[in-house]
């Protein structure tokens, strides 16, 4: 009887994460404001921007979708994973991945968007290359071979972990 009682409330925990995304969620909507407050801010000065400059403007549109989908990459399987399933009504286009994507694969995912995002912020960086020192471009380089190196470990483990 305890028992039945203590695991009830332990399986009803999970819904306190229900908040955490819905945090996500306002997030989110944050990074759009963001994303078109840049867009705005180029738009009357494009044709005097310098060819770099618009380039590492793009870079930094490109970077903020790509937080965008892990954003909504983290909300949709973890509520899925953790809380309850999305049922999404028949009419409404549903997305391909949902109910797909378990722990495993999430973080596969996620480590595969941090390398992704990192590789926009070095190239960024080697695109300024000439305002930055030396020590600072090749802790860039080091760090974002750290993120490459932990995917690659994680994929291995959860590859070694289906055989």
């Amino acid at each position: 009887m305890v028992e039945r009682i203590f695991e009830n409330i332990l399986y009803a925990s999970r819904w306190v994460l229900a908040p955490v995304y819905i945090g996500l969620s306002l997030a989110l909507f944050l990074l759009g404001a963001k994303f078109f407050q840049e867009v705005f801010h180029a738009v009357p000065v494009v044709f005097a921007m310098s060819e770099s400059d618009l380039v590492l403007l793009i870079l930094s549109l490109v970077d903020m979708a790509l937080v965008g989908g892990l954003l909504v990459m983290v909300m949709f399987s973890g509520y899925e994973n953790f809380i309850s399933r999305i049922d999404v009504d028949g009419d409404t286009e549903k997305l391909a991945w949902l109910g797909k994507l378990d722990a495993g694969s999430l973080k596969q995912k996620v480590a595969a968007s941090i390398v992704a995002i990192s590789s926009i912020h070095l190239l960024k960086a080697f695109m300024n290359a000439a305002q930055i020192s030396n020590d600072k471009l090749m802790w860039y380089v080091i760090i974002h071979l750290t993120f490459v190196l932990s995917a690659l470990g994680m994929a291995y483990v959860d590859k070694m972990n289906k055989h």
